[in-house]
């Protein structure tokens, strides 16, 4: 019985990980630090190619699906900061949070929907990029949904609902 015993300690030795860095499957326990190989020259992320399609103007067909879904996406990404109207008064300016742009200035009238779209992916001023919380084609909703609230916005003052 003793032999058993001592092969089943050394076959259950054997199979624990050594953390070595030859194993291709290291546990998940363990860290191995590998070196730093930055990305060949000329490489491509996988999906690059498929992110900037999503991206190009003039985004996806407006349609009231899509208006709808932008002003889901607008209440919960952009509401907090520019308001439920898009007139630069959300919550967080209630408490000290520097005011952004009424979306109903001259200029952000007059911007296209790909701007808008551009200022979400990349930020502007004191707005952050929301590339990593907004997909594209949310992005395209929000920024047609903006269009339509200055659009609805006849007076310029910014009291739409």
């Amino acid at each position: 019985m003793r032999v058993s015993a001592a092969v089943l300690t050394l076959l259950a030795l054997a199979t624990c990980d050594s953390g070595s860095e030859e194993r291709g499957d290291v546990s998940s326990t363990r860290v191995v630090q590998r070196p730093f190989d930055p990305a060949p020259a000329g490489s491509v992320p996988r999906g690059a190619a498929e992110r900037a399609a999503a991206l190009a103007p003039p985004g996806p067909a407006v349609t009231p699906a899509l208006i709808e879904r932008g002003r889901e996406r607008f209440r919960i990404y952009c509401s907090p900061c520019h308001g439920v109207t898009g007139g630069g008064d959300g919550p967080v300016v209630s408490r000290g949070f520097p005011a952004p742009p009424s979306y109903f200035e001259d200029r952000l009238r007059e911007a296209p929907a790909e701007h808008i779209v551009q200022v979400i992916t990349n930020g502007l001023g004191r707005m952050s990029p929301y590339a990593d919380r907004v997909t594209p084609e949310d992005r395209w909703a929000i920024a047609h949904y903006v269009k339509e609230l200055q659009a609805r916005d006849t007076q310029g003052s910014g009291a739409v609902q």
